[in-house]
């Protein structure tokens, strides 16, 4: 089993023990599950968009502990203020150090779209994202079926949320359907975690024009984007470049200064 699958497994354990803690009855009755969600698509396609979806994360499986001590008030203020498109919270807590109260934070002082960064394996976890204030899920094809993903994107748009469809090599494109509004591709091999934007480019050519498409991990200069936005991309997760800098604000600020620049 690789690590997605161990982390699914996890996932399914955690989300059974949180069904009981926190039920749905509840989730409904928080603030934020009433709020207008913010659509992350329109923001991305928006003209002059920089398409930086910058991530808050403290640790990773493949890289450890990346920033134990960065304050998700400070860095996601700070990436938006940089020029940031949207933000991607990471909120599982065992792999990568993140949790609910994360999202909620950077939700009470930013009013730009976010992404809920998780593994989901069960609607309820479609619902606490929205009374957390998320406004996007991600579904990773890879642990899930086509059937599931397009129940689970049901829900999402039901609930006024977008979904991004993550998917790591061309047979999962098979898993897009109607309701999905974004696809991810992740550059990261989840076997070995080698990562290259191969990934994304060779995928391209197989990826319709009607879909939104952005370009996960292995991001690391704004000669990247360039690349992969020839190539058709409109989005551009990056979270490890930015986080493992002392400050990751400043260092997304210099990454979209340079990108605007490389352009010109």
């Amino acid at each position: 089993m690789n690590i997605l699958g161990k982390i699914a497994a996890h996932k399914r354990t955690e989300v059974s023990e949180r069904k009981e803690l926190y039920p749905i009855a509840l989730l409904e009755r928080r603030p934020f599950f009433n709020t207008e969600p913010v659509s992350l698509k329109k923001h991305l396609m928006r003209p002059g968009a920089s398409g930086i979806i910058a991530e808050f994360k403290r640790q990773s499986p493949s890289k450890g502990i990346i920033n134990a001590n960065a304050k998700v008030e400070e860095v996601t203020v700070g990436y938006m203020n940089a020029g940031a498109s949207a933000l991607s919270i990471l909120t599982d807590n065992q792999f990568f150090g993140g949790n609910n109260e994360d999202l909620i934070k950077a939700r009470e002082l930013n009013f730009c779209p976010i992404l809920r960064k998780d593994f989901i394996v069960d609607p309820y976890q479609i619902i606490e994202a929205k009374s957390i204030g998320a406004d996007a899920i991600l579904l990773i094809a890879a642990i899930l079926t086509p059937e599931e993903t397009l129940n689970f994107a049901t829900l999402a748009r039901s609930l006024g949320l977008e979904t991004i469809l993550e998917v790591h090599g061309c047979t999962e494109l098979s898993h897009l359907n109607n309701k999905i509004s974004i696809l991810g591709v992740n550059n990261r091999n989840l076997t070995d975690f080698t990562v290259s934007l191969d990934i994304s480019l060779s995928l391209s050519e197989f990826i319709s024009d009607r879909i939104l498409a952005i370009s996960e991990s292995g991001i690391h200069d704004p000669a990247d984007v360039h690349l992969l936005k020839q190539a058709g991309y409109k989005g551009f997760l990056i979270g490890e470049q930015f986080m493992s800098a002392g400050d990751p604000a400043s260092a997304c600020q210099t990454f979209i200064s340079q990108l605007i620049q490389f352009e010109l």
